[in-house]
């Protein structure tokens, strides 16, 4: 009996072991102009990219808008500014990784309509 019990708490250890280290795995960083070209299939999925602050709007309504520039896309082309939405902020400048939800012709009404944004995104400054 005593073996069954060491048994079966070793695969409950060992589960639980996988089950945080599976939690634990930030998404691979992209790169924000392979973030627009994917953005159908990532759509609703959490995503990760790093580059430089460009600006920040903050506490628009109750949060901050975070754009974020890696040197990919075009400007032309719309596909170089990765909008992000975020209860944390940053300096324009700044270097930082982000990672959230991406969502696809978000309409906030008022005049605040993207066709890609980054929501409720954590932002890290990148070391």
């Amino acid at each position: 009996m005593k073996i069954t019990s060491l048994v079966f708490a070793a695969l409950i250890a060992s589960a639980g072991t996988v089950a945080f280290n599976a939690q634990a795995a930030e998404p691979k960083a992209q790169t924000v102009a392979a973030i627009y070209q994917n953005k159908a299939a990532l759509t609703g999925k959490t995503i990760s990219a790093q580059g430089n602050v460009v600006k920040v709007n903050n506490n628009i309504m109750g949060r901050n808008f975070v754009h974020v520039q890696d040197g990919t896309g075009k400007a032309d082309a719309g596909n170089n500014n990765l909008i992000v939405t975020s209860k944390q902020t940053a300096n324009v400048g700044d270097k930082v990784v982000v990672t959230g939800v991406v969502v696809q012709n978000r309409d906030f009404g008022s005049g605040y309509s993207y066709p890609l944004l980054v929501e409720d995104a954590s932002i890290t400054a990148k070391k």
